[in-house]
């Protein structure tokens, strides 16, 4: 019942009874209130607002004060979701510029985007609070998809036994059973006395350049944060030059610190419009040998510019043997969001159009790097 009367709020206060919440429910229904009681679509239809009394009313609670309850009274997916309305559903924008509550949140990939969308807003002393955040959610994206990185541009396993000895090569099956000899049953234990690894195929790795050029519009906060942590896990790897372009209607190339994806994303203006035409244009003088070169657009494709201009690009790069990859914006869930009809004009030119996560990204690369 208490739950019930979380999620319907004090529009049923009538049929479950006003003594239904007890102990730390109060606190959550306060906290909950504070946030989805601004909400204009519920305060019209009189489901919410209206019906707090005495002293927890959500007008005396400031930011600080909601983070610190949450904090106490929610798990931390609740807590997640939480912040995240409150950041991109009610724009409550003090949550990523007021010093106070950047030092008590936690970092996530929510709050990064939030960063990035009001960075303009913050002050310097602010926004040095706010790196911590950046640098926090890029360290966590970069040692994850390090991991998938190294896994596909690593060559596959292969039947021959090798001499060297790595953890991520170990053959199991053979090792048992060579050494099943040495096995103790009063202790229910086989002591190894050699152990086998696996050998793996070596890639060719002639050199390939990749081009990721980044849609950098209001919408795109995502896909631009991926992409630059992508970007960093490709850099230095042998066979591949990447390449980092951001765009709006202007075209910004960031290749030279794509080693350092916090500063990347410091510098990037999320806003404006979108020519995708332009940064195609931009991409394509880059190229040196297109036979050997990637050219990845990342954006919903709901073009600013000259589409007709977009679409003669790309399939002058496809006639010129570059592989382009036309990738839609993924949302939270990573489901694709984007212009179908511009994407078909796109794949009618010969681009590969669809979606990618970083990690599959990786290792389409690693896979053409690997021919």
């Amino acid at each position: 019942m208490q739950r019930w009367r979380l999620v319907l709020g004090h529009a049923a206060d009538g049929g479950l009874g006003r003594g239904v919440l007890e102990g730390d429910a109060m606190g959550q229904d306060a906290a909950l209130e504070w946030l989805y009681g601004r909400d204009e679509e519920l305060r019209r239809r009189g489901v919410r607002g209206g019906g707090r009394h005495g002293g927890d009313g959500p007008s005396l609670l400031t930011t600080v004060d909601w983070l610190d309850q949450i904090a106490k009274l929610f798990p931390k997916e609740t807590i997640e979701r939480l912040e995240r309305d409150a950041v991109e559903r009610y724009e409550i924008h003090d949550v990523v510029t007021d010093p106070a509550v950047l030092a008590r949140i936690e970092p996530n990939e929510t709050l990064l985007r939030a960063v990035l969308r009001t960075k303009h807003l913050m002050d310097p002393e602010v926004l040095r609070q706010a790196r911590r955040i950046v640098e926090a959610v890029v360290r966590q994206l970069m040692e994850r998809l390090a991991t998938e990185v190294r896994r596909a541009f690593t060559g596959a396993r292969s039947r021959t036994p090798s001499r060297f000895r790595l953890a991520r090569d170990f053959d199991v099956r053979r090792t048992l059973r060579a050494n099943l000899g040495h096995y103790r049953p009063q202790e229910g234990k086989v002591y190894v006395e050699r152990a086998y690894f696996f050998s793996r195929t070596r890639r060719h790795v002639e050199r390939w350049q990749l081009v990721l050029l980044v849609d950098q519009s209001g919408s795109m906060a995502g896909s631009v944060i991926h992409a630059a942590v992508t970007a960093a896990c490709l850099w230095g790897l042998p066979g591949v030059k990447t390449h980092l372009v951001t765009f709006d209607t202007d075209v910004t190339d960031l290749t030279g610190e794509v080693d350092d994806p916090v500063e990347i994303l410091m510098q990037v203006q999320l806003g404006g419009g979108t020519d995708i035409a332009r940064a195609v244009a931009y991409g394509t003088q880059l190229i040196e040998q297109p036979r050997r070169s990637i050219v990845a657009v990342i954006s919903d494709f709901y073009e600013g510019g000259d589409q007709a201009r977009l679409v003669r690009g790309v399939r002058a790069l496809v006639e010129q043997g570059t592989t382009v990859l036309c990738l839609a914006a993924l949302d939270e869930q990573a489901d694709p969001s984007y212009d179908p009809d511009t994407a078909q004009r796109l794949a009618d030119a010969g681009a590969g159009v669809g979606a990618m996560t970083p990690g599959e990204l990786a290792a389409f690369v690693a896979e053409h790097v690997g021919r």
